[in-house]
């Protein structure tokens, strides 16, 4: 079933046993983050194993629309001629789709660049906040305005009064602000402070971030992730090549299915070497009760004791863990989900849409600003079949086919939405579902 053939419905037979082994796509994470800073690099950066999605797809274009000429080399692989500084081009017009990271650090780098720029994306890009990071880089003297609501896209950026200074950024609403921010703060070529404002939420993509800042030659020195001193410096520069690893929050899903339809699940791309923090979604699979194993780039899992209900701290894992929130299905206690308070400026407000549409299952469900509670089904209250509104969020779709396992038939509906970063998800499920 081609991307072109996805009908407006997809209906998903139900199932009881999950076994098999899934080739992860490239991490989005990585894949966007690499992308941008090998524009931004000195020399030509050849990136193997890209994701191919659309949020990849709207980096490239973007990128393409900015003066940087990459070629498609074929079998998901990238050759990126770096500009090494500010971008060439001057004036453009960008469209970014709902891609959220793509919006936040285009933004940033777009500020530091001296041009006239533009940046919108679809309507639901048009709710997202944006205002903690303009705010961070008006001090530097970017010249940032709202073209419609205030503290949202879309943006005008002009070329600004550019300078160095120190700046403040909050950490506790989405850790895209920081990481648009540090990624851009390289082209200033000097000394710069910023300042963490309460607590740094989703800090494992912080550390992505730094991490593969560090590769192009930009290290970031921390202390206890409240200050953060980008090095004055020659900016970025190409490590030459570099390989995108497997996406560990896609990888939930299939480890999901081990651990509550017998297994084993083997996900291979990505393992205990990983730079993504949302590995740690196997270790908290392994604390719930079921059987984990690793390898440096592959995790396996499959069924041990009944998992197990309880409270679960998710502020390190805010994308793996919409996973759990079906996951609790099989639970033999309710679950409730914490510190998830950053799904609601996601693709849709996660934590109401989880809700509508675990209750449509027939599922008991309590929710509040930051968090969510499941209960588990009875055989006086079992699952019954529905059709699962998507809201155009790939995650939401994804999680909700792992609800065949308690065997019940799903329809999801607009399954396309998975275009945004797998679009062979279904193909791979069905591969393992039995």
């Amino acid at each position: 079933m081609t991307l072109e053939r996805w009908p407006e419905k997809l209906s998903l037979a139900p199932a009881r046993r999950a076994q098999g082994i899934v080739a992860l796509p490239g991490s989005k994470s990585i894949s966007n983050r690499m992308l941008l800073l090998a524009a931004l690099a000195r020399g030509t950066t050849t990136l193997t194993g890209l994701l191919e999605s659309d949020d990849t797809m709207v980096m490239l274009g973007a990128l393409r629309a900015l003066g940087i000429g990459w070629r498609d080399l074929g079998n998901n692989c990238y050759e990126v001629p770096g500009v090494g500084g500010p971008f060439a081009v001057k004036e453009a017009e960008l469209f970014l789709g709902l891609s959220g990271l793509s919006m936040r650090t285009l933004a940033a780098a777009l500020a530091l660049s001296g041009g006239s720029y533009r940046a919108d994306g679809v309507p639901r890009m048009r709710e997202r906040p944006i205002r903690d990071l303009v705010d961070a880089l008006l001090p530097l003297g970017a010249d940032i305005t709202y073209e419609m609501a205030p503290g949202f896209p879309p943006l005008r950026i002009g070329p600004g009064h550019l300078a160095p200074a120190p700046v403040r950024i909050r950490g506790d609403v989405s850790s895209q602000f920081l990481t648009g921010l540090l990624q851009a703060l390289p082209l200033l070529h000097a000394d710069v402070t910023v300042t963490v404002e309460g607590e740094l939420i989703s800090r494992p993509y912080v550390e992505i971030t730094l991490n593969l800042m560090s590769r192009f030659g930009v290290v970031v020195e921390h202390e206890d992730w409240r200050a953060l001193r980008v090095p004055a410096g020659h900016g970025y520069r190409s490590p030459g090549t570099m390989s995108v690893e497997g996406d560990a929050s896609t990888a939930s899903y299939f480890l999901a299915a081990g651990a509550v339809g017998g297994g084993p699940v083997k996900v291979t791309g990505v393992g205990r070497e990983s730079i993504q923090g949302d590995v740690a979604f196997a270790d908290v699979l392994a604390q719930l009760g079921a059987n984990v194993r690793f390898g440096p780039d592959w995790i396996e899992a499959s069924a041990g004791a009944r998992l197990r209900g309880g409270t679960i701290d998710c502020v390190a894992i805010p994308d793996a863990a919409m996973t759990l929130a079906i996951t609790a299905l099989f639970a033999d206690a309710p679950t409730t989900l914490t510190n998830i308070g950053s799904w609601r400026v996601k693709e849709t407000d996660r934590i109401a849409a989880m809700a509508t549409e675990l209750a449509k299952l027939g599922v008991e469900v309590e929710h509040g600003d930051d968090w969510l509670r499941v209960v588990p089904p009875t055989k006086a209250l079992p699952l019954r079949p529905a059709a699962i509104d998507t809201y155009d969020d790939h995650r939401m779709a994804m999680c909700f086919s792992l609800a065949t396992l308690a065997g019940v038939p799903v329809t999801i509906n607009d399954p396309g939405c998975v275009r945004k970063t797998f679009p062979g998800y279904f193909e791979a499920f069905a591969g393992i579902a039995r």
